[in-house]
């Protein structure tokens, strides 16, 4: 089997889906490059990818490798031996058919979004809990009533598992954004609205940020968590510095510039948040309030335009 022939079935997959290589990339928490150069022929789907991409597009892992010609949605919920590797260039090297860890359990229905993102999401839930640390496949496994067999088919190794939490992470911070600021105009705005949705007020923003503060530690340990952290502090840095540039355009800022000042308003607000984060909640002059109050000064003190006499 050549692996061009595996790239078209998976192109075939995408476009019934009916959404972009993109959006389907996030749905299978994989690189968008990764899945780019896979559907090119210069690199090869790994077999728990396939799994991934079977389960969201409702087909059997043997239809996409040529042993079976048949679509059988929800099949990919089970273990194939070679689910950590590379799938070679002989069909034989995987299974035709996908059997269920647990035969003897019946079939739940399919989770939103498919059973990948019901792994990620419920992974990070657990993580911001009880630390990455302290989260096993097993507590993973039972959040999404199913077997530790079935989590390892779409991601076979913990740290495999970590960088999908965070690229998970990654897109829904970088969505939340830009659903907040779609149609704001007015650059200070848009800066008030950014430094808003970063501050811990709600349970869920401060599931976030224990999600983030985690992450920060394995990036400081790990290689390839460590890239996709980078990558993301790149990202949202950039984002900072477009509002501040604009705002320098609209007469909203002071001509600062716009990269430099972006760098020390993301370092304020990381700060501020881990303090709100260690201390009690409702102890005075550390809550989220606080920490909103002190972005709003800085914005105040060091970018707001002066007031035209």
């Amino acid at each position: 089997m050549q692996q061009d022939e595996v790239a078209a079935r998976v192109r075939q997959v995408i476009d019934a889906t009916g959404v972009s290589a993109r959006e389907f990339a996030r749905r299978i928490v994989i690189d968008p490059s990764k899945l780019s150069r896979s559907l090119n022929g210069t690199r090869r789907f790994t077999a728990a990818e396939l799994a991934r991409i079977a389960d969201i597009g409702g087909v059997d892992v043997g239809r996409l490798i040529g042993t079976t010609a048949g679509t059988t949605a929800g099949t990919t919920a089970g273990t194939t031996a070679g689910a950590a590797g590379e799938v070679p260039a002989g069909a034989a090297a995987m299974p035709s058919t996908v059997r269920s860890p647990s035969p003897s359990r019946t079939p739940s229905p399919s989770p939103e979004g498919g059973r990948p993102l019901q792994i990620v999401r419920e992974t990070v839930r657990l993580i911001a809990e009880r630390g990455f640390h302290a989260v096993r496949v097993a507590d993973i496994a039972a959040a999404c009533h199913t077997s530790t067999a079935a989590i390892h088919y779409h991601f076979p190794g913990r740290d495999e598992l970590l960088e999908a939490a965070v690229r998970w992470c990654m897109d829904e911070d970088t969505r939340r954004r830009a659903e907040a600021t779609a149609g704001t105009r007015h650059a200070g705005d848009e800066l008030r609205l950014l430094i808003e949705l970063q501050t811990p007020r709600t349970e869920q923003q401060r599931r976030q940020w224990c999600v983030w503060l985690d992450l920060w530690a394995e990036a400081a340990r790990s290689t390839s968590v460590g890239r996709l952290h980078v990558e993301y502090y790149r990202q949202w840095r950039g984002t900072v510095a477009d509002v501040i540039r604009r705002g320098v355009g609209q007469g909203v800022f002071r001509p600062v510039d716009a990269d430099s000042a972006a760098l020390a308003l993301t370092a304020l607000i990381d700060g501020l948040a881990s303090q709100v984060l260690a201390t009690e909640p409702g102890l005075p002059g550390t809550g989220a309030p606080a920490m909103h109050d002190a972005l709003i000064a800085h914005v105040d003190a060091c970018l707001t335009a002066p007031a035209s006499g």
